[in-house]
């Protein structure tokens, strides 16, 4: 998503609502056999399910079970309803409270895995579940199918009692919804207590990956009969069947504060008592786990990675993660970028190795195409564009254009995948200079107003990146470059669009609209076949690549601080979904 996990890197769906096409995710198991289900067997070679082998670790090691763990991280939300938010924030709370029917197994990569339902199978249009029986949420209510039908309902169906957006009490839903349910789902049947079937729109290979996404926590029914119209509540005291139950929403001091589930349906959890407390810059949350006041930390830019590394107290993990940064040009508003050899010489121009070696400082890797190299349909036959001024040059002749200015807009506060946004900007205004391009950095000082500007489509040049929802490459290619119309209401010849089109995707930054990119998503969402899968992806990247909508700028590494309190053996660093607290310990 254009926007990282530290505080809402997902409010493009907010902004977006149904045209924000499909949003998917993913994650190293550290041990233990989590769940007992046999996940799902994918038979008739339509199948995609996991492995069963559950999730988390088994909280082995050299730590002891109990005390408090406090993980600091930058921003605080007040409402911690998973279908009313779009901010990685809110996730980080949620995915410890809630479980899922999939889950991802931590630090995978995005390998599936039984959670809420112990067998699975996608065959066709049609996904079966199976379930967990004895799971139990924590206001006491077993967990069943009807739990989830009534989830499923409250998020998409506009006829449900209890629908979200119903009325201007009950608030509405995040533009997750269409993305993760109702863009794709057609019906939920309840086949008594303990099995499910979901029937599809159509084929469509992410679904098993969508139940495994923050927004598909499953809640608990009777919470959600018990609010009636009061929906907007349950994201003050949310009910999941998660490792930890939500014990107070403390404004005052901005923390959050969760207690040991000890009806836990897996192994774990260790810690009786979970803190989120909230520190806003990078260095001073550095300096908190260094320091011992937090235990574990996210947000971490080149300044705070350096005083990790010269700590004796806390140390730095790393991780590559599943995410993409880029600077995307707007055809539809600067005229110039309508012109493959012009953005193939911005692109040319722009020197992204030293953005990433002395910029980013290393915590980061030249990007290429729009998926990451540990998504499938990654093509590792594409290389980054050279940094050849002389070629740009003699492309922009080419094109006949010279004398070219525009704007770029910037956010300025450090982002995961862009941790020195106004210096990047610099960069590029200086690179592009020397090819006869003037650039004018416009910066926001509020990512909210940011967003609201870019998805209006009121830049010519903007920085964006996307932190994986389910490591699925739709998840790249369709959400961030499929424009979401019919390419009926794109003129013959025109490979952009107008972002005032009906039903505009307005992730898509640069309002390209290339058919061929288009078909290949399109169809790779319908094909199950893992190698077939992979090739067209493959293609749809070269198709990027040349085209170049993009400059294509890096590929960064996930990044946590973990202070010597904490048994390391017994967390995991992971690039989809966030912080699997349940196996954590600290040390005796």
């Amino acid at each position: 998503m254009p926007f990282d996990s530290d505080t809402s890197r997902r409010s493009f769906l907010t902004a977006a609502g149904g045209a924000a096409a499909a949003a998917m995710a993913g994650c190293l198991d550290s041990g233990g056999s989590g769940g007992n289900g046999s996940g799902g067997n994918g038979s008739g070679g339509n199948g995609s399910g996991g492995n069963g082998s559950g999730g988390g670790g088994n909280g082995g090691g050299g730590g002891q079970s109990g005390g408090t763990l406090t993980y600091a991280r930058g921003d605080y939300p007040s409402n911690y309803d998973p279908h009313q938010s779009t901010s990685g924030e809110v996730a980080k709370i949620t995915d410890q409270v809630y479980s899922h029917l999939i889950a991802f197994v931590p630090g995978s990569g995005g390998k599936l895995t039984a959670g809420l339902a112990k067998d699975y199978e996608l065959n066709g249009t049609t996904v079966t579940l199976k379930l967990r029986q004895g799971v139990k949420f924590h206001n006491g209510e077993e967990f069943t199918a009807d739990d989830f039908k009534a989830t499923y309902r409250r998020f998409v169906d506009d006829s449900y009692q209890y629908y979200l957006g119903k009325d201007a009490v009950s608030g509405e839903p995040s533009g997750y919804a269409s993305v993760t349910y109702s863009d794709w789902i057609k019906s939920v049947t309840v086949n008594g207590d303990y099995d499910l079937e979901i029937e599809l729109k159509q084929k469509y290979a992410p679904i098993l990956r969508n139940l495994g996404m923050f927004p598909s926590a499953v809640l608990s029914k009777k919470q959600i009969e018990e609010l009636g119209k009061k929906q907007n509540q349950l994201g003050k005291n949310p009910v999941g069947t998660g490792p930890f139950t939500f014990e107070e929403l403390d404004d005052g001091n901005q923390r959050v504060l969760l207690g040991k589930n000890d009806d836990y349906w897996k192994d774990g959890p260790y810690l009786d008592r979970v803190i989120f407390t909230t520190i806003g810059q990078n260095s001073t949350r550095a300096q908190a786990v260094i320091n011992g006041d937090a235990q574990i930390i996210d947000g971490i830019g080149a300044q705070a990675s350096k005083q990790l590394q010269n700590s004796d107290s806390a140390s730095l993990l790393q991780k590559d993660g599943i995410n993409i940064g880029y600077m995307a040009m707007n055809m539809e508003r600067y005229e110039p970028f309508r012109k493959k050899k012009v953005r193939q010489a911005v692109s040319h121009a722009i020197n992204t190795k030293a953005i990433v070696d002395d910029i980013y400082e290393g915590f980061a890797s030249q990007a290429d195409q729009p998926l990451p190299p540990n998504v499938t349909g990654y093509n590792d036959s594409i290389d980054p564009y050279s940094n050849d001024k002389e070629k740009a040059k003699k492309l922009l002749e080419e094109a006949g254009e010279s004398e070219l200015s525009f704007e770029l807009a910037t956010f300025s506060n450090p982002r995961g995948y862009n941790p020195s946004p106004v210096q990047t900007a610099q960069q590029v205004k200086s690179d592009l200079s020397d090819i006869g391009i003037s650039v004018k950095i416009n910066q926001f000082s509020t990512f909210s107003s940011y967003l609201e500007y870019t998805y209006a489509g009121k830049h010519d040049a903007c920085f964006l990146g996307w932190y994986t929802d389910n490591a699925d490459p739709d998840n790249f290619d369709y959400v961030l470059l499929h424009p979401g119309v019919d390419k009926s209401e794109i003129p013959e010849g025109q490979d952009w669009v107008s972002f005032d089109t009906e039903g505009y995707n307005t992730n898509n930054a640069s309002g390209w609209a290339n058919r061929k990119f288009m078909d290949l998503t399109e169809k790779g969402q319908k094909t199950y076949g893992e190698s077939e899968r992979k090739s067209i992806y493959q293609e749809a990247s070269k198709v990027a690549h040349e085209e170049a909508p993009w400059v294509f700028v890096d590929y960064a590494k996930t990044l946590r601080g973990v202070n010597q309190a904490v048994d390391q053996s017994t967390f995991t660093v992971t690039s989809i979904n966030n912080p699997y607290l349940e196996s954590v310990k600290l040390k005796q």
